[in-house]
């Protein structure tokens, strides 16, 4: 089973099955455009070990990238059906137009600590400039829950003098949780926004 088809290929949840802690970088260029963001995913160990299965290893306890080669294509070819659980909105005022990107490139799967760790980078179609930009990270459906890193959440990368970070992250679920299909087709069709990671970036 790979974490392509565990992870990408299955139906709405009121709770999550995944876990990811996620640590990024938002990459500017160097006339102050946005170019993109670089993900490190960091999965739970429970799902890794599973994700895991029937994949050979040469050096028992540890994988390699090349190893884990096909893993990592299966998941971010799988990723652009759900837009890569990353959304980006800018505006020179406030956050507004919604942002696209192109599919993901230099990625790569990493064996740590026992955890699976996907590393790539999403460019935007066309780099901008902006004074205020908003990038989320959840999963609308909930399936996966998404946590920012408490030492590394976010980094500016070669960004403009005076920008600023600001992050929110998503609180407890709520005790009562919506039933599956209210999730799937109801008001609540994107419950996962509840529980969105959200950091605001803002510049001179």
């Amino acid at each position: 089973m790979t974490i392509g088809m565990a992870l990408f290929a299955t139906p709405a949840s009121a709770h999550p099955h995944v876990w990811v802690t996620a640590s990024s970088e938002l990459l500017y260029r160097e006339d102050g455009a946005i170019v993109g963001v670089r993900h490190a995913w960091t999965f739970d160990e429970m799902f890794s070990t599973y994700a895991l299965q029937g994949i050979e290893q040469k050096t028992e306890g540890t994988y390699s990238r090349e190893e884990l080669a096909d893993l990592a294509r299966t998941n971010v070819e799988s990723l652009k059906e759900y837009r890569f659980f990353t959304y980006a909105k800018a505006g020179d005022d406030e956050p507004s137009k919604k942002q696209r990107f192109e599919e993901p490139v230099d990625y790569f799967l990493e064996y740590r600590d026992s955890a699976l760790v996907l590393h790539f980078t999403l460019l935007f179609t066309t780099p901008f400039k902006a004074k205020a930009l908003l990038l989320e990270i959840y999963d609308p459906s909930y399936f996966v829950d998404f946590e920012l890193d408490d030492d590394n959440p976010i980094k500016l990368v070669s960004a403009p003098a005076g920008c600023a970070i600001a992050i929110q992250r998503p609180g407890p679920a709520p005790v009562q949780k919506p039933s599956e299909d209210l999730i799937t087709s109801g008001p609540d069709a994107n419950y996962g926004m509840m529980f969105a990671n959200k950091v605001r970036v803002t510049c001179p």
